[in-house]
């Protein structure tokens, strides 16, 4: 619920209410004592033809008037205090957020003796918000008692500050919880709190996280009567109602890898980098270069160039159209579909294997298979094994990757990660993931039982995972993505890509890979080569893991 629908003024709800003491049940009369009193009537029962009657209201008339109007609003009876007063319109606006409040019970109005036209009073009642024990509101106020200059007839002469003395020209009260939300506090996996300070890249998702679990975070902004304008916005406390109550977000963050994933953007223009853990899927880095535009890290929607080739070989390797120690074709050019495909620098293979072609990243030897496949095998096997395109509920906003039935050279051009195979580092993150763990699965960022999501899964576990991660490994190692990964021991696997993108001078660089129980994808946009560009910021990360 948005700050103005939270203060917007109460009504439709009638409350129980303390009869005026000291004022009867009036109607609006006039005294007819000389001074100006009421319509005449003939003894035949016809009116006199006498003008309406003018002059300042005399001291019956100004308390028969105000107490008749004081008596309809402890009443509840909002038409008709309103009706008593000038300006009808603007005081039943203004009067319903103590009379038609469910929250307002026990309302009484005390008049004082008048000073000629000017009748003070006194509000007392009691305001109660949730389960807490109900608070007095009192206030002292004044109303002032007219002669309408048109008919004769004497009401009072309203304005806002005969609710309360307080209010301006287009203010009124509101019963409600405060404008704001509660403090909620996000909390890092070590439960350590994550704050906009500490990790100003982070701001954006933490406002995110604190509006999206509000409820289930436990927080409560607490009651308060205020002074609000004309939008709803507020102006002035008048009564605290409640305190508030703190709420906490858990979610699976690391503060180490945040800074280190910070640190590794920071000068790349618009990169983003994802950190998941592959044995639970929890995502314990989110940084982008960028943090006040699009959330590419998380929400990015990019074709993932050559990193996309782990999920095609998957794809051929259960299909038995590779294996990675068997021979397989990486010419110069493969047509497909009326399109010439062509390696990098047009660099090609002789009697070469899956292995050496996986390493080295070539094209051709992974678009030579489209036409052994029908179009929606790809997209069929990322979605079944790896996830891809399910619904992800992490915790946040995502992009859960995006793999349409395409045909002819479109098909062939998925195969390398192009034509309309849309992922980000989140979705490459947890293809890294995946392979490192032998099966999905889904990444979260905020833990499902906090407020019981259900994640998305898939049947079994990955084929083939043992002869990924040795394609992987030799890449990381001896392949395109050696010089990145360099100095990191242990576990390791890595893929390199590079995306072209049309109208663009330079493609986006993409690097994807894993060391141990972490794996991590980056895309550095409009930059160059994926090992040059966006290996480091993987590697920098990668190499922050306890």
């Amino acid at each position: 619920m948005d700050q103005k629908q939270r203060l917007a003024a109460i009504g439709g709800v009638s409350v129980a209410v303390a009869a005026l003491v000291g004022f009867g049940t009036y109607g609006l009369i006039n005294s007819g004592d000389g001074d100006g009193g009421s319509d005449q009537v003939t003894e035949a029962g016809e009116e006199s033809p006498d003008e309406a009657p003018d002059g300042p209201p005399s001291a019956e008339e100004v308390s028969t008037a105000s107490g008749a109007f004081l008596d309809a609003w402890a009443a509840g009876d909002t038409e008709a205090a309103a009706e008593l007063t000038d300006d009808p319109e603007a005081a039943r606006a203004a009067l319903a957020p103590l009379t038609e409040n469910e929250a307002v019970a026990g309302l009484t109005l005390r008049a004082g003796a008048a000073d000629g036209a000017e009748v003070p009073f006194e509000v007392a009642a009691q305001v109660g918000y949730g389960e807490e024990q109900p608070v007095e509101l009192a206030y002292a106020s004044e109303l002032a008692v007219v002669r309408d200059a048109d008919s004769g007839a004497v009401v009072v002469d309203w304005a806002p500050t005969v609710l309360h003395p307080r209010l301006a020209d287009g203010q009124t009260l509101a019963v409600d919880a405060r404008p704001e939300l509660p403090p909620i506090e996000v909390l890092a996996a070590d439960g350590s709190v994550l704050t906009e300070e500490e990790f100003p890249g982070l701001a954006p998702l933490l406002d995110q996280l604190r509006e999206r679990h509000l409820e289930a975070s436990g927080g409560d902004p607490g009651g308060a009567v205020v002074i609000q304008d004309a939008e709803g916005e507020p102006v002035e406390t008048l009564l605290e109602l409640s305190d508030p109550v703190p709420g906490q977000v858990p979610t699976t963050l690391v503060p180490e890898l945040q800074r280190a994933a910070d640190e590794a953007v920071a000068d790349t223009g618009q990169g983003a980098v994802v950190a998941i853990q592959p044995s639970t899927g929890a995502i314990q880095a989110v940084a982008n270069a960028e943090p006040d535009g699009t959330d590419i890290a998380l929400e990015g929607s990019y074709a993932p160039g050559s990193t996309f080739k782990i999920v095609t070989a998957s794809l051929l390797l259960e299909r038995g159209l590779a294996d990675p120690s068997g021979p397989h074709p990486c010419p110069q050019y493969f047509e497909h579909g009326g399109w010439e495909f062509q390696n990098l620098d047009e660099f090609e293979i002789e009697n070469g294997t899956f292995a050496d072609s996986f390493a080295a990243s070539c094209n051709t030897a992974f678009i030579s298979q489209a036409p052994e496949l029908a179009d929606d095998e790809l997209g069929a096997h990322a979605r079944d094994f790896f996830g891809l395109g399910l619904e992800w509920q992490i915790g946040a906003t995502s992009m859960d990757g995006r793999i349409p039935v395409e045909a002819q050279a479109q098909m062939a051009a998925q195969l390398i990660g192009q034509g309309a195979v849309r992922m980000n580092p989140l979705t490459m993150a947890s293809v890294s993931a995946t392979v490192q763990n032998g099966g999905f699965r889904q990444p979260y960022l905020v833990p499902a039982d906090f407020d019981g999501r259900q994640l998305a899964t898939t049947d079994g576990g990955l084929p083939g995972a043992d002869q990924l991660r040795s394609l992987m490994n030799r890449t990381a190692t001896a392949g395109t993505a050696a010089e990145a990964m360099a100095g990191l021991s242990g576990d390791i696997g890595a893929k390199t890509g590079s995306a072209e993108v049309d109208g663009q001078e330079k493609p986006n660089a993409w690097f994807t890979g894993y060391r141990g129980d972490l794996a991590v994808a980056a895309v550095v946009p409009d930059s160059g080569h994926g090992g040059r560009f966006a290996g480091p910021v993987v590697a920098d990360v990668l190499r922050a893991a306890p």
